[in-house]
């Protein structure tokens, strides 16, 4: 499916890569399994991009309204999680 990467234009091509990057875990995380250490990886990645907290909750709320899909859930169980453990939210 395509959806909507919440994305600033100031942003460099390196920021806006991790930011999708952590957008499609995101995505793995409810369509297919992805490693809990693999979320948070990308995660780290977005914070560099995104450090504010507030910023981080209105991206979280863009994405989540095109996609139904819930990063925060996604972080939160791979927080959860063993490194090496996969996750699903199926």
């Amino acid at each position: 499916m395509e959806y909507h990467y919440p994305i600033d234009p100031d942003w460099s091509t390196e920021e806006v890569i991790h930011v999708i990057e952590f957008f499609r875990t995101v995505e793995n995380a409810y369509e297919n399994q992805i490693k809990a250490s693999d979320v948070l990886t990308q995660y780290k990645n977005f914070k560099q991009v995104v450090p504010s907290k507030a910023e981080e909750k209105t991206m979280f709320k863009q994405f989540e309204k095109h996609s139904t899909y819930v990063p925060y859930k996604v972080v939160q169980q791979a927080q959860k999680a063993a490194d090496n453990e996969t996750i699903s939210m199926k």
